[in-house]
């Protein structure tokens, strides 16, 4: 993989990762009035608004940047489809891209070094291949 792609997948993943987290907490000061934090229609729900629209928006359009670099990332490290979407999915779970972030790392010093990124379940697949 070339190493501009990696680097631009680890920003990404952290920028949606932070975003995501952002945007829950800014949903909490949104809907807190109905846990009693405040009342309806106080300034801390108008804050929560405010941001809920404006992350949202920012997280909604970076993370289709992170699913672009993400793909073309893992294809590049012929990552099995099903791991493949799993890394897509995180940048929709709070704290999901920081996992997948550590595991497409993980996977690139995998191929560095020349290793399989999975490993053969049986002695069958290893004489097969």
């Amino acid at each position: 993989m070339k190493p501009g792609v990696l680097i631009f997948y680890r920003i990404m993943a952290y920028v949606t990762a932070v975003l995501l987290i952002l945007l829950c907490a800014a949903m909490v000061l949104k809907y807190g009035h109905f846990l009693g934090l405040w009342p309806e229609g106080s300034a801390t729900q108008e804050t929560g608004t405010t941001w809920v629209t404006t992350i949202g928006i920012a997280h909604g359009w970076l993370y289709m940047v992170y699913l672009l670099v993400a793909v073309v990332a893992t294809t590049q490290l012929r990552v099995p489809m099903g791991r493949m979407l799993l890394v897509l999915l995180a940048g929709t779970i709070p704290f999901g891209a920081f996992f997948a972030e550590r595991k497409v790392v993980h996977w690139h010093e995998l191929r560095m070094a020349g290793k399989p990124i999975v490993q053969p379940q049986n002695a069958e697949e290893t004489t097969a291949s």
